[in-house]
């Protein structure tokens, strides 16, 4: 392929944002459309996984792509070669198979130059090579394919139109790249570079993984080289060619800088220049949290496309739009799930989980005033259903992969926990360390070797936690009651679960104690339901509030004052969960106790009066799902949270 720098015909500008205050005060809060990204992706997604995917055989371990591709955007059709530059491994290899879709047709493979035996069968491409190549031996075959990619709804490979113009896209997560060209799908090896030339007509521009290093006129078109010299799994290469508008963002990092180069579809490039400008600080910002931005020896960029809300693909995000979490979402890819990916889609949440949580720390750090807002949006999701887990069991579905309240959402919340429970500088420490790891940076990696970094930060064992909040399903919900002698507040702190998975979940938590003029929040460590605490608050108290600032995944919580002669000592509701009767006892025998029940969504589903020790309520007609039950004595009140579970 001729390789000839041609000069740049498009004007570059550059935006330097120092003042990353001026920006963070303009930015609108956009979680409270919590799903929206996580369901675009899902959709964008789900084609990839509706066929059953064989993947390739193993033996071997890819070194390089170099990929040559005729596209013209106003046909859906891909055509040109694919040179893989592989490590035999393990034993002798007679015959090396790739991924390729049936739907693409072969023309010709070529090892050592000379065309060579292959059968592609049950989207396999099995070459068969004249000889076996031995162990450590690095060689090389081309194939020469043609075709049209298959189009089930949400293509991997998408022709479309915008106001008039051709375009075509590409989005292969998770399974989706060898619907349009002969690779090795797996989440285990990682090619070592790729080098991509896209021939198109010179009406149009390309966008891609890496540097662009030429745009070289041939005949009639013009050759794009795009070159990445950083390794990258099967799933984020990409593509896409339409008539651009180009323009770059400078980030300064102290004497060095990365570019940002935007392509823009030419309609939307006035509007899409000060939202793409945004990207700036938050580049700043993760380079200060996590570390140089994996890639800066080429580039960062945005490619507007058609589809699916966002694809991190590894130095060239492709994006629907230029919301602001958006950008930040995808960016925060670039570290975890391009730098270090998940070895699993069951750990899909190292991906999605850290993307979610790190647009939470732009708001945090760029905007603080939705930083509050962002976790309480994300606790309200997670508390929408009782049960739940963050390990994904079945990666078969696209909607449980991407699921934006179990994947995203509660994975975000889990990393803050951890947070939570850490402290800054050793969760940073860990993250950082995490990402450095020689095993797993620009590698793969599984939740287990997230935890052992997490451990070694923080000195301590972490099975529980993540026995709890990431295998384990539900959250908790607290019941609080407290008392005020003098400058003594005396509180418990009685704890339920939302799921039967998770018996207890241990947890420092945060409790304030307030009237009109003074507040303070005391944080204790809470290791068994019943634990009682005294705090000394040098104010009198009015009221109490668990977790103010949503530091916590939980929900129903509740709190009620003791009275002086504590008429609901020693309550207690069982069975919990309950089928159709729960019983309600007090130490004590009291006429005139009133009750409300309350469903989770706040209504009143259930009135009565109890008046001995043992007071049996049926429940029968209640639903499934998490109920709280006030009680009503002499103006006084008190709560509690129980599940009714057939």
């Amino acid at each position: 392929m001729p390789n000839y720098t041609i000069e740049m015909k498009n004007a570059i500008v550059v935006v330097f944002l120092l003042v990353s205050g001026f920006l963070g005060a303009q930015v609108p809060f956009e979680g409270n459309n919590l799903n929206k990204i996580a369901d675009m992706e899902r959709d964008a997604h789900i084609s990839k996984m509706q066929r059953t995917r064989v993947e390739s055989a193993s033996g071997y371990d890819v070194r390089w792509y170099r990929c040559c591709w005729n596209i013209d955007p106003a046909v859906k059709q891909v055509s040109g070669n694919v040179t893989t530059l592989f490590k035999v491994v393990a034993q002798p290899l007679d015959s090396l198979v790739l991924d390729l879709n049936q739907a693409l047709r072969v023309d010709s493979v070529y090892y050592h130059n000379q065309v060579v035996n292959w059968n592609h069968s049950s989207d396999l491409l099995s070459v068969k090579f004249p000889s076996a190549i031995a162990v450590h031996v690095v060689d090389s075959v081309t194939v020469f394919y043609h075709g049209v990619p298959p189009d089930n709804g949400f293509g991997s490979f998408v022709q479309s139109t915008h106001n008039g113009a051709p375009v075509i896209w590409t989005l292969s997560e998770p399974y989706g790249a060898s619907d349009w060209w002969p690779c090795k799908n797996s989440l285990t090896d990682k090619a070592d570079s790729i080098d991509i030339f896209i021939r198109t007509s010179p009406a149009y521009k390309s966008a891609s993984n890496g540097t662009l290093v030429s745009a070289t006129p041939v005949g009639n078109d013009v050759v794009y080289h795009w070159k990445h010299r950083y390794p990258i799994a099967t799933y984020l290469v990409c593509l896409a060619v339409t008539n651009y508008s180009r323009y770059t963002h400078l980030v300064p990092f102290g004497s060095d800088t990365l570019k940002v180069i935007n392509y823009v579809y030419p309609e939307d490039s006035a509007a899409a220049f000060a939202q793409t400008a945004a990207v700036v600080p938050m580049i700043q910002l993760y380079d200060t949290l996590f570390g140089i931005y994996p890639f800066q020896n080429e580039k960062y960029g945005h490619a507007e496309f058609g589809w699916g809300g966002g694809m991190e693909h590894q130095t060239m995000t492709f994006v629907v739009s230029f919301g602001y979490e958006l950008i930040a979402h995808e960016l925060g890819h670039q570290w975890f799930g391009d730098k270090v990916t998940c070895g699993s889609w069951s750990d899909i949440w190292l991906n999605e989980g850290f993307a979610t949580y790190l647009s939470g720390l732009c708001y945090e750090h760029l905007s603080p005033t939705w930083w509050k807002r962002f976790r309480q949006v994300r606790v309200q999701s997670v508390i929408a259903q009782p049960g739940g887990s963050v390990f994904c069991t079945d990666t078969t579905s696209v909607g449980r992969i991407f699921d934006s309240r179990l994947s995203y959402a509660k994975g975000a919340l889990i990393l803050h926990q951890l947070r939570w429970i850490m402290g800054d500088a050793l969760f940073y420490a860990a993250l950082r360390s995490y990402l450095a790891d020689a095993a797993l940076a620009y590698g793969f990696a599984r939740t287990a070797d997230l935890k052992s970094h997490l451990e070694a930060a923080y000195g301590h064992d972490l099975t529980w936690y993540f026995n709890d909040w990431f295998t384990g399903e539900g959250y908790p919900s607290y019941h609080i009651d407290w008392a005020q002698s003098g400058n003594a507040v005396t509180y418990t702190v009685n704890q339920t679960q939302s799921h039967p998975s998770v018996t207890f979940f241990p947890m420092s938590i945060p409790v304030q104690f307030k009237n009109a003029s003074h507040d303070t929040i005391i944080r204790v460590f809470n290791s068994f339901s019943g634990q009682t605490f005294t705090a000394t608050i040098p104010f009198p108290v009015d009221s109490v509030i668990f977790d103010p600032d949503y530091q916590l995944i939980s929900g129903n919580n509740t709190v009620g004052a003791v009275a002086e002669h504590e008429w609901h000592r020693n309550l207690q509701i069982y069975p919990n969960p309950a089928g159709s009767t729960i019983t309600i006892s007090f130490e004590e025998a009291k006429a005139g106790i009133a009750f409300s029940i309350f469903s989770s969504d706040g209504k009143r589903v259930k009135t009565g009066n109890l008046s001995g020790k043992e007071n049996k309520v049926n429940i029968r007609e209640l639903p499934d799902g998490i109920y709280s039950i006030l009680l009503f004595f002499e103006k006084q009140s008190t709560s509690r949270i129980f599940i009714k579970r057939h």
